[in-house]
């Protein structure tokens, strides 16, 4: 059986006990704890991969925290997560017809998806008994694979940075735009005022909006991925200036701020995550008309705001969860050409994984953290390590 890591119940209890309950102590390497997992048979239409790298995401915070849900609990004790990964094909089904032994390939993490071709559940977090990709190999349904574009321009690293982060943003972009077209068209307004705070997700979400012509806002706490994305000609705001939206203080003069770099319109599109008091700040600095945007693991399941104001300025507020398939394979066509994400200079071992989620936890990385798991990697990538 492959190693791979895995996050228990058990885990979870003891590393709260440890910290009396107090989640600002909680260290999250201890309940991120390296395990085997037994893989599923291979049917017809699944592909077995050696994973190469892997990112981390923020889910993982959330699964081993259990602040929301304890996920590991609902999925009868142990989850075995990973939700984005580069990997080899190693092994193919008789009816595999787009991959073949040797290839590279991207995972994505839809689920279950419903009707129109959106997640019902997350595959290696809420999806029953599915088995994710920080491991050492794993098997998985071809249709939860897209071939990896090595020819993008892009490292293998940021690469791997990808796989989850840009659908997200591909998705959360088209609805917002969508929705902000409804209610004005081109012809009055061409050139939008676009807004994200921090994140991988929110920098792709701004690389699409500047790449498409309009304003575009980064506010991020890391001087190193303002620094980035000011190279694309994404203005930079230090989100440490308003005390990162703690107090009303800050929110009001966030505000000021923008109105300043506005011309008094604000934002018609905000990507915020809908987390803590960023929250607030998103809708306070939203244009008339504006589309106030989201997607990920809150830190509350219950989020409070003016309806009546936000009624009166003809905001919208979408929750989004997860692209289609039919979107991911889009998104990762905009690798190398619009998705070009920061990555920490540190790439971490497999051996330290869970290191690299308890250093996200405390936010001290400068670029989204990437895990090489494969040691020996194929000849195909060895030009982009």
């Amino acid at each position: 059986m492959p190693r791979a890591y895995a996050i228990s119940t058990e885990s979870i209890a003891a590393e709260r006990a440890r910290v009396g309950g107090d989640l600002d102590q909680f260290d999250i390497s201890r309940v991120v704890q390296l395990d085997e997992a037994q893989l599923r048979p291979m049917g017809p239409s699944d592909v077995r991969i050696k994973v190469l790298a892997v990112s981390g995401e923020h889910n993982i915070n959330h699964a081993a925290l259990a602040d929301t849900v304890n996920i590991a609990e609902i999925r009868g004790g142990k989850i075995f997560p990973g939700n984005s990964a580069v990997g080899e094909v190693i092994a193919v089904g008789d009816a595999v017809k787009k991959f073949r032994v040797g290839d590279v390939v991207l995972t994505h993490c839809n689920g279950e998806p419903d009707i129109y071709g959106y997640p019902l559940r997350i595959w290696a977090y809420d999806k029953p008994d599915s088995v994710g990709w920080y491991g050492e190999e794993a098997v998985v349904g071809e249709w939860q694979l897209v071939p990896a574009p090595l020819d993008c321009g892009l490292s293998l690293w940021e690469i791997a940075a990808l796989p989850l982060r840009a659908p997200t943003a591909y998705h959360m972009w088209r609805r917002a735009l969508a929705m902000f077209r409804i209610k004005v068209s081109r012809e009055k307004k061409a050139v939008l005022n676009v807004l994200s705070f921090g994140g991988g997700v929110g920098e792709c979400f701004l690389m699409l909006a500047k790449s498409e012509g309009h304003n575009a806002y980064f506010c991020s706490g890391s001087p190193e991925r303002r620094a980035a994305l000011e190279k694309l000609g994404i203005v930079g705001i230090d989100q440490k200036k308003y005390e990162r939206f703690t107090s009303k203080n800050g929110v009001k003069d966030f505000s000021n701020d923008v109105k300043k770099l506005t011309g008094g319109e604000g934002m018609h599109v905000v990507a915020d995550m809908l987390r803590g008091p960023v929250f607030a700040a998103g809708l306070a600095v939203a244009a008339r008309c504006g589309v106030n945007t989201s997607a990920g693991w809150q830190l509350s399941q219950v989020v409070e705001y003016n309806s009546t104001l936000m009624s009166v300025k003809q905001v919208t507020i979408d929750h989004t969860h997860y692209e289609t398939v039919d979107g991911c394979w889009a998104a990762t066509e905009l690798y190398g050409k619009v998705f070009k994400p920061t990555v920490h200079k540190e790439i971490y071992a497999f051996e330290d994984l869970p290191r690299s989620f308890q250093e996200m936890q405390q936010n001290v990385q400068a670029g989204i953290p990437i895990v090489r798991v494969a040691k020996d990697m194929p000849a195909a990538v060895s030009k982009l390590l």
